[in-house]
């Protein structure tokens, strides 16, 4: 599913920074996971916590009670107006107008 929407080049697919860190955070990722991980991020749009994002974050934080990270993510994809891809669809169903499809 993922390659399919990364690979249509009618789709436009943004990937928080915070993502990002997270992706590459996991302690056993192999140098060839990482290259991977690497060639995929470079065919995507990285957004990075500008101001914007950082107070959306924070009102989804103090009425959600997500972990910082789930709400920068959340803030992220509401504020690119993009589907929220996660197999956390729990946590972030909760929050009103965050489009989110199980991946």
């Amino acid at each position: 599913m993922i390659r399919e929407i990364i690979g249509n080049p009618s789709t436009s697919v943004y990937v928080s920074t915070v993502t990002e860190a997270e992706l590459f955070s996991f302690p056993d990722l192999t140098q060839e996971e990482r290259a991977t991980l690497d060639a995929i991020l470079q065919t995507v749009s990285l957004i990075p916590p500008i101001s914007q994002i950082a107070r959306i974050t924070g009102d989804i934080r103090a009425i959600h009670r997500l972990k910082l990270a789930d709400s920068f993510i959340a803030a992220t994809a509401l504020f690119t107006g993009s589907t929220l891809l996660t197999r956390n669809v729990r946590d972030f169903k909760k929050i009103p107008h965050l489009s989110v499809q199980a991946i």
